[in-house]
């Protein structure tokens, strides 16, 4: 079965960091673009930052860029997402995608993604 199974998420201080795994079975990963969502309680689900499957492009929302890096590991089938200087708004589940092969790029379109993960919770909260 082609899978994404995410981990890493928990609860962290305002200002803290955490690092979320993206990690896939049944296929390799290694020339897909990975998209990574968030959707926090009564709010429609944003795309917050991608990786293509090079790795040479990637993409961060304003809101989250400087803070949150994209990165991936071909060797063991896998995407992080490192987030740092994490803040209440950050609260949500955060849940990663697998996207095309073609074009060598990312920030597509949430249709474009055909394989989704169950996601991970990260609360941020003193």
């Amino acid at each position: 079965q082609v899978q994404l199974v995410e981990s890493g998420g928990g609860l962290v201080q305002p200002g803290g960091s955490l690092r979320l795994s993206c990690e896939a079975s049944g296929f390799t990963l290694d020339s897909y673009s990975v998209g990574w969502f968030r959707q926090a309680p009564g709010k429609e689900r944003e795309e917050i930052s991608c990786i293509s499957g090079s790795g040479r492009y990637t993409y961060a929302l304003d809101s989250v860029k400087g803070r949150f890096t994209v990165s991936r590991d071909d060797a063991k089938n896998t995407v992080y997402l490192q987030m740092n200087s994490l803040k209440s708004d950050d609260t949500a589940v955060y849940t990663c995608a697998r996207g095309p092969t073609w074009p060598e790029m990312c920030r597509l379109h949430s249709i474009f993604y055909d394989s989704w993960g169950k996601g991970t919770q990260v609360t941020v909260s003193s």
